[in-house]
């Protein structure tokens, strides 16, 4: 069963950055849009960033103008960097991807990586 691979969250200071990545652990087709969720504690998951396979982006009020969402379609791997990280910023970092297949379609999920900004 192919899933998605975080790497890149830990512990920093406000107004800090951190880039976040996800790759799936197997092969997969047909990736279509992939975009970055968070879970803070008590809260709800909530969309961060999405980018489509053409390259547009959409995000989530409260990070414009600081986060960037990218991705390597080569690769089929996203990006996140987060610039000017706030305490409110702290929470499970998901990456979803969408993929298509013979008319079926596919949602995928990675375990989460933790982001901690300290005051």
């Amino acid at each position: 069963q192919v899933q998605l691979v975080e790497s890149g969250g830990g512990l920093v200071q406000a107004g800090g950055s951190l880039r976040l990545s996800c790759a799936p652990s197997g092969r997969i087709l047909r990736i279509n849009s992939m975009a970055w969720y968070r879970q803070a504690p008590g809260k709800q998951r909530e969309s961060v960033a999405t980018i489509t396979s053409g390259g547009s982006t959409n995000y989530e009020d409260s990070v414009k103008g600081r986060f960037t969402i990218s991705r390597d379609n080569a690769k089929n791997t996203v990006y996140l960097q987060m610039n000017s990280l706030k305490p409110e910023d702290t929470a499970v970092y998901y990456c979803e991807a969408t993929a298509q297949a013979v008319g079926v379609l596919y949602d995928y999920w990675g375990q989460g990586t933790q982001v901690t900004v300290s005051s």
